[in-house]
């Protein structure tokens, strides 16, 4: 009685988060690494204008990925030509070297945010690019092949507001 009851309560939960996901896409990397010159776009089917949403990057890596933070350039292109950049940097380590993220078989997902509690407010879709901007210490030029990231993406939350919807 009390696994059945744990495993429904398990359930429960689980579904609960999923019920907040609105839309994820994962562009896959080749097994060489990630290009500097290759950029994941994806494209953002239309959302809801009055409801404010979560907008997270999301990223697999393994043990081969030698950083312990992560630089990425975002693009996010408006259905009406508007376009933002950013440059943002995410920590992929603690400080002795165990990766961030939840992870099984040497593979680690990272959950990062990139807009917390945004509206879509022009109809029409929208558009996100990413590409890395990572390089070696004292070098100009980006790393070339950015090993160890599998997949590179995106999702889209409803923000929950008091507990609710």
């Amino acid at each position: 009685m009390n696994r059945y009851l744990f495993s429904l309560a398990v359930m429960a939960l689980v579904s609960s988060c999923d019920e907040q996901l609105v839309n994820a896409e994962y562009h896959d990397l080749p097994q060489t690494g990630w290009a500097i010159e290759d950029v994941a776009t994806f494209k953002i089917p239309p959302q809801d204008s009055l409801t404010s949403y979560n907008v997270f990057i999301n990223l697999r890596n393994t043990h081969d990925y030698e950083y312990n933070n992560l630089w990425l350039i975002s693009q996010m292109k408006f259905p009406q030509g508007k376009v933002v950049t950013d440059t943002l940097q995410y920590r992929m380590t603690e400080a002795d070297g165990s990766f961030l993220g939840s992870g099984a078989n040497d593979v680690y997902e990272n959950k990062l945010w990139l807009k917390k509690g945004f509206r879509f407010r022009e109809s029409g879709t929208y558009q996100i690019a990413l590409k890395h901007a990572m390089r070696k210490t004292g070098e100009v030029n980006g790393d070339a092949q950015l090993k160890g990231i599998l997949e590179v993406g995106y999702s889209i939350e409803k923000q929950v507001q008091n507990g609710s919807n």
